[in-house]
């Protein structure tokens, strides 16, 4: 069992990071950046 957990989490690890792509989860983390780096520096 011990051999098989980190395989195990990877796996879960990868399939979920492709469904949080395909439902748009980089454009919106990526405005969020966006927004904040503007207020940081004072122009939002």
């Amino acid at each position: 069992m011990k051999k098989r957990a980190p395989v195990i989490l990877l796996s879960i690890s990868i399939l979920l990071t492709i469904i949080g792509v395909f439902s748009g989860g980089p454009g919106d983390v990526f405005k969020k950046a966006i927004n904040l780096c503007l207020s940081c520096i004072g122009i939002g």
